[in-house]
């Protein structure tokens, strides 16, 4: 029904407190269609309604009909009530003050008016000529400023990082997997798909361009957009660049965030891909065989850590996840194959620090007729080429050090490193026959400040002790560290010429060990003792402590060749090599505690 008013007084029939809050009504769903981007054509109906409805209550005093070109102008603006009621209406709400519940509202409003308009906001494809890397070097030193290259004809998606619109003209920065790309967008070139890149798009939506490659006045390489396309509507915002994603916590929990808005990061964990296929690229070309061993064990095996425990329902079996790989592929030794190695996820329920997390990667490799001194220097031509795969030179950057991983690098026994800390003591002097030689050990190191000394029952494992408290946090540079106590030693074959020892090295840089070495234990006799040592320490308490592995005792009675194993942890590796300062800076999912 429409009626309008006539002579001074306003329609007698007309209820016009009934009419004022139509309006009102009427003019909220405005702006609110207005936020979600609808276009002229479709508005004017709404704006017609609005104006019908004010004419109802107008008076030629306030202009009745000759007013409506001003009534129409407000109603534009997001006017609202009229009458005597009339009152400003609020501006309209900014974005960056708009909650994340109605930034998401609004984004989606987006997506649904797309949809109305036949428009698919979530494509199914799109066809990529290049990416932003691929372009910048094809135009390097290319194009003088405002130069377009009118034959170039490609195609570039990605996310939109930064929208900057200027009536008519705008640009945005794309980023792809590869860096960014600016695209240059007009409304002249675009014709009416113009102002619906202007009303569908935000930041954060991934869109699909395609056009000619010019560079703008101020030398931008950017692509001049003839067509775009939605390719996927983000319901919700990207963090601020500079204070929404900076706590530590946050970036872990929402990596997916963190790889959107830090380059670094994207960067770290594409160099820990190019480092594992390289690992994996220099075993295979020396005649090594990765074969996958189980994750689920019946006796946990292979290393001193407590496991995490879980159930099979169906064989009604309790087991562990794995702690290592070590004891089935030395099964495949026996077995007959001459080289083998696994990269492969390892779980132990410990600590978490900076260089410890309860889930990590760690290769381990077994080379028949081979002996520990073989896998040092295995060692150190594998970390070599994994540094030179994203390096460009052996001396890198670690915190405030520089590590040199050139040749040769530094072999030294264990009982050396501890008498440099403690020139007072010798532990090679120490007769492990003599009673009193226990005591003189543990005073020794309680006296240089080494903790639980007064726990432990064997010389070598208060020279362990003193050398993980006092020598590991000085070794920087790469370091072999060579010759352990056998009683840390369960799986080493005891040492050809020292007693007590034996012939095991552990790798270390910036102070943390990087790598775990034997000549491999293959004397089944020695070994069932050693595990039955073990399992006694188990029984007593001890958590991380393994037990009698008889299915890898009946194998080892078969008999394995000479043989040396390596152990790398990929993770701690990779931090070195990055310049990572915590181990969940390279694990891309890091385990967190629920927020």
């Amino acid at each position: 029904m429409s009626s309008t008013a006539s002579g001074s007084d306003v329609d007698a029939d007309v209820d016009v407190a009934a009419v004022e809050a139509q309006i009102k009504a009427k003019g909220d769903e405005i702006r609110t269609l207005k936020e979600g981007g609808i276009s002229k054509e479709d508005l004017a109906p709404h704006v017609a309604e609005l104006l019908a409805l004010k004419a109802k209550i107008a008076t030629p005093e306030k202009g009745g009909a000759a007013a409506e070109p001003k009534k129409e102008k407000a109603a534009k603006k997001g006017g609202g009530g009229g009458g005597k009621q009339k009152q400003k209406q609020p501006p309209k709400k900014k974005e960056s003050d708009m909650s994340e519940t109605e930034l998401r509202q609004v984004r989606l409003g987006k997506a649904d008016l797309m949809k109305e308009a036949g428009i698919e906001p979530f494509a199914y494809t799109y066809d990529v000529t290049h990416t932003a890397a691929q372009l910048r070097d094809l135009y390097e030193g290319k194009l003088e400023g405002g130069e377009e290259d009118e034959d170039s004809d490609v195609a570039v998606a990605g996310r939109i990082m930064l929208r900057r619109v200027f009536g008519k003209l705008a640009f945005f920065t794309l980023q792809d997997e590869t860096g960014t790309v600016q695209l240059h967008l007009e409304k002249g070139r675009l014709g009416d798909t113009f102002k619906d890149l202007k009303a569908w798009t935000d930041s954060g939506d991934i869109v699909g361009v395609r056009g000619t490659v010019r560079r703008t006045d101020k030398g931008e390489l950017s692509v001049y957009a003839k067509s775009w396309s939605m390719l996927t509507k983000s319901a919700l915002p990207l963090p601020d660049k500079f204070h929404g994603l900076t706590d530590i916590s946050k970036r872990y929990r929402n990596r997916h965030l963190d790889l959107i808005v830090n380059p670094e990061v994207r960067d770290t964990f594409r160099k820990r891909a190019v480092i594992t296929s390289s690992l994996r690229r220099q075993l295979d070309g020396m005649g090594f065989l990765e074969i996958e061993t189980p994750v689920l064990h019946a006796q946990p095996g292979g290393a001193e850590a407590k496991p995490f425990e879980t159930y099979h329902n169906t064989m009604d079996m309790d087991l562990t996840l794995r702690i290592a790989t070590e004891l089935h592929l030395k099964r495949l030794i026996v077995g007959g194959f001459h080289r083998v190695y696994e990269v492969g996820r390892i779980f132990r329920n410990e600590g978490i620090s900076t260089r410890h997390n309860p889930e990590f990667t760690s290769v381990e490799l077994y080379q028949a007729y081979a002996d520990y001194e073989d896998m040092m220097d295995l060692t150190e031509k594998l970390i070599q080429g994994m540094c030179e795969s994203i390096n460009d030179s052996l001396q890198i950057p670690y915190g405030e050090h520089t590590i040199d991983l050139s040749s040769p690098w530094r072999r030294v026994t264990m009982h050396d490193i501890v008498r440099e800390q403690m020139p007072e003591f010798d532990f090679a002097a120490l007769d492990p026959a003599d009673p009193d030689s226990i005591v003189k050990a543990r005073t020794a190191a309680s006296a240089r400040g080494v903790p639980k000394v007064e726990t432990m029952n064997t010389i070598g494992d208060i020279l362990n002790a003193c050398f993980e408290e006092l020598g590991e946090p000085t070794l920087i540079q790469p370091t072999f560290v060579i010759d352990y106590p056998v009683e840390v030693s369960p799986l080493a074959k005891p040492h050809r010429s020292k007693p007590g020892l034996t012939e095991r090295f552990e790798l270390f840089a910036t102070g943390r060990e990087l790598a775990n070495a034997f000549s491999e234990l293959t004397d089944p006799v020695d070994q069932r003792v050693r595990f039955e040592a073990q399992a006694a320490k188990r029984d007593a308490g001890d958590e991380e402590a393994c037990g009698v592995d008889e299915e890898f005792l009946g194998a080892l009675e078969q008999g394995m060749p000479p043989t040396g194993g390596l152990g790398i942890g990929i993770d701690r590796l990779v931090m070195l090599l990055t310049n990572s300062p915590s181990i969940r800076d390279v694990i891309a999912f890091p385990l967190l505690k629920p927020e």
